[in-house]
């Protein structure tokens, strides 16, 4: 359910807004912007009971409602992205998975050209360059050394838009890359990742911002050989992404996370695979088998998790709750600190005059109710009345 709302304000909410909630607030759109002010006789609607939170934005992500970001056609991706759309996901970045390095490359043209259209906000290279010991669901005999000249080339092939690599930075050639992305704006991650604690000090040394789905994908938390748990939680420099569906993280671990790095220092991403939004049934992620059973995605031999079939609005209720995260603190972490990483706050990822006017409508249970991006309902609230 489509419509422009070229000026009209959206009145007796809950806004929240980076400086905190406003009971009985309101936003005004006006065109595909927010605005300080509305014209007079600008239309209202009544939100009463509702809360208004800036658009969702997805910084690792590989497809859904059928469609894969790793292997899919224009029409699949196109797909993946509207799924998320109607969950909330205003602003996403596609991810790829380990393949040959020809493969990513063209998968870099494909996705690049959506990023220059405006349907994604990146690419995130997760793999080739990771751990054997902590391959996930990548193919181990397609793993490589993070060779700085073959992320530069897959750098080249994006043409501006790669955003983000996963790498095992204890690799031959892990830390001249981590400096290599650091010297051109792009995210280095570290993840799928088997660096001691002292290995993983390194890495952010040189540069590294990020750590790709935190425990997942690397040693466990010890108390004698603390890993790189310890040293992503404990750095400033790093945003650790949770992914908050249940099944890859226990809420003690959520809130470790929340607690000891802060809310600032999170980025809830969904790491989602073609069934998001799709359902139960068999699935390719790469080169790999998938089978979804209950909502949960494994590689069909072996067994590992597979990414995840979570949408944002999801790991948004459960984060407030289940983990009894303060709102705010969500907002920040599933808006407004991805936004900021990605380079694009100044567009998106809060409720701000003069940003795009992406936001989530969630009824007192904290349920999706209304979807909007730069001023199109994707979803119009069931709920509105006028003013």
């Amino acid at each position: 359910m489509a419509g422009r709302a070229d000026s009209t304000v959206l009145a007796g909410t809950r806004v929240v807004l980076p400086t905190g909630t406003v009971e009985n607030g309101r936003v005004i759109v006006e065109g595909t912007r927010i605005a300080g002010s509305s014209a007079e006789g600008a239309p209202a609607v009544d939100l009463s009971g509702h809360w208004i939170v800036p658009g969702f934005v997805d910084m690792h992500n590989h497809g859904g409602g059928g469609g894969s970001f790793t292997s899919g056609t224009v029409d699949d991706v196109l797909t993946g992205v509207r799924t998320h759309r109607e969950h909330g996901t205003t602003t996403l970045v596609a991810s790829t998975v380990t393949g040959e390095m020809d493969f990513l490359a063209e998968r870099a043209g494909i996705l690049s050209e959506l990023v220059e259209q405006g349907d994604l906000a990146g690419i995130h290279f997760e793999g080739p360059f990771i751990s054997p010991c902590r391959k996930g669901a990548h193919s181990e005999s397609l793993l490589r050394h993070p060779d700085p000249a073959e992320v530069r080339k897959l750098m080249d092939a994006a043409r501006g838009t790669a955003k983000m690599f996963t790498l095992a930075t204890e690799l031959p050639g892990g830390i001249d890359s981590v400096r290599l992305l650091a010297e051109h704006g792009v995210i280095a991650a570290i993840g799928h990742t088997d660096a001691t604690y002292e290995q993983t000090v390194e890495a952010i040394d040189a540069g590294a911002t990020v750590a790709t789905h935190l425990y997942n994908a690397m040693p466990g938390l010890g108390h004698r050989a603390p890993g790189p748990i310890a040293a992503l939680l404990e750095d400033e420099r790093i945003t650790v992404e949770l992914i908050n569906d249940g099944t890859h993280l226990h809420p003690a671990a959520l809130g470790l996370a929340y607690h000891h790095a802060g809310a600032h220092r999170v980025a809830l991403i969904t790491d989602a695979m073609d069934a998001a939004g799709f359902g139960d049934g068999e699935y390719q992620l790469g080169p790999l088998a998938v089978e979804v059973k209950d909502g949960v995605a494994r590689l069909v031999e072996g067994g590992s998790i597979a990414g995840s079939t979570l949408t944002l609005d999801t790991a948004f209720h459960r984060a407030v709750t289940i983990d009894r995260i303060p709102v705010g603190d969500v907002v920040q972490s599933i808006s407004a600190n991805p936004a900021r990483l990605l380079g694009v706050y100044d567009r998106v990822g809060s409720l701000e005059p003069g940003k795009d006017a992406d936001l989530v409508v969630l009824d007192e249970d904290f349920r999706i109710e209304g979807v909007m991006r730069k001023g199109e309902w994707i979803i119009r609230p069931k709920a509105v009345r006028s003013a």
